[in-house]
């Protein structure tokens, strides 16, 4: 590919066309990436409900060094930094810790 800018704003349209198609691959990225989430947002719901009837604390912190472990080789093995892989379970996982200590103020009423 040649530059894109002629300085005069236009754009050579087959570049324009190759970043429409990036683009696009990003947007099915990000859509498949928000569903991910929310599965597994779902899935982290039960388990709070579970802890709350159990009396069973909101954080487990063997479990969560135990998959930030695991996120970072996994990370690695993908080429992906393993800090920013990190740092977005760190993210996923506090969320999730706040959803487990509402759960278990609300008594753990909710799905079986």
């Amino acid at each position: 590919m040649t530059t894109s800018n002629t300085g005069t704003g236009a754009v050579d349209p087959a570049v324009r066309e190759e970043l429409a198609r990036l683009r696009d691959s990003i947007d099915n990225i990000d859509a498949a990436v928000v569903h991910m989430l929310a599965e597994r947002f779902k899935c982290t719901q039960q388990v709070g409900h579970l802890k709350a009837r159990h009396q069973l604390p909101p954080a487990d912190p063997a479990r969560e060094a135990q998959q930030i472990a695991s996120l970072r080789a996994l990370a690695e093995s993908a080429k992906l930094d393993p800090a920013f892989a990190e740092k977005f379970l760190n993210f996923i996982i506090a969320e999730v810790i706040h959803h487990h200590e509402r759960i278990a103020e609300n008594n753990g009423s909710g799905p079986a």
